[in-house]
């Protein structure tokens, strides 16, 4: 793998925007639909080693947030570089250093949790001799039962899986690693093992660790900085007791309540917001 320059931050976003056009009605109305700015004008930077939680509604620019560092979508405008490498330009080099855990993780659902994880560590590279025995041990440390790990993926719950999809992506040793609503649909202790695997990875490899969440709780326990996105732009950028000092009103304000002093609106009811995955990509699209 090739050696990454220890002067430049893990992420470095300069004026990113990123439009996409509502996914309704037939082609030709699509067309002219007016188009939703996902981001706007975004910039932020994430030093190495630095655990950094990005919280927002639905719709805020989240996902697409992520899907642009992961190589998996194109900016409008604007520039993204991860370890100094542009996400456009120098994909193939940034996507060798780079793994993803979203909620809608893919499976092979015929495959067991050891095959999955198995194959997956191949495709970077690892073909140790201990494979078997590092997924095993990483899939305890979340809470899954030894003899889960040969069932297929199909027989496990939704919680299962999602254990799963995070051991996946902490085996191949990424430098920067990319959550997106990463215990969304886990129980309160499934929750505790993920965020406590999360520390772990951080502390033994200082690894990067960027976490889009909806649980402002959870930002505040395991994030060293939090930054809050509402309609595709950044609002504010700190630690929580940051936000805390200069955002609330009250002494016992939670993060909560600087979102809601900031925007106007809730954590409690975003149901109204359109999420990210159901526009389409006007790149995507426009280009066929």
């Amino acid at each position: 793998m090739e050696s990454l320059v220890d002067t430049v931050p893990a992420i470095d976003v300069v004026g990113l925007s990123k439009s996409f056009r509502k996914q309704r009605g037939s082609l030709l109305r699509r067309r002219a639909e007016q188009r939703k700015l996902a981001l706007d004008r975004v910039s932020l930077r994430v030093e190495r080693s630095e655990i950094v939680g990005i919280v927002g509604l639905n719709g805020s620019g989240k996902s697409t947030l992520v899907r642009v560092l992961a190589t998996l979508t194109t900016p409008d405008t604007g520039t993204v570089r991860i370890f100094g490498r542009d996400v456009v330009e120098d994909a193939p080099v940034v996507r060798r250093h780079i793994n993803r855990v979203s909620v809608d993780a893919a499976f092979a659902k015929e495959m067991s949790p050891w095959e999955n994880l198995s194959f997956a560590s191949r495709l970077y590279g690892d073909r140790g001799p201990d494979r078997r025995e590092r997924a095993l041990a990483a899939l305890a440390r979340l809470g899954l039962p030894r003899d889960t790990a040969d069932r297929p993926m199909k027989q496990l719950s939704r919680g299962q899986q999602q254990k799963v999809a995070i051991a996946r992506s902490l085996l191949t040793s990424p430098s920067l690693l990319l959550m997106d609503e990463p215990t969304t649909g886990l129980d309160p202790r499934s929750k505790r093992e993920v965020q406590a695997f999360v520390r772990t990875l951080h502390a033994d490899s200082d690894a990067t660790v960027l976490v889009c969440t909806h649980d402002l709780d959870e930002a505040e326990a395991l994030c060293s900085r939090v930054l809050m996105l509402d309609r595709g732009r950044v609002v504010a950028d700190g630690t929580a007791a940051e936000l805390h000092a200069r955002h609330g009103e009250a002494t016992d304000a939670s993060l909560e309540d600087v979102f809601l002093r900031l925007t106007g609106r809730s954590f409690g009811d975003d149901s109204d917001e359109e999420h990210d995955d159901v526009v389409v990509d006007l790149q995507a699209t426009e280009a066929g």
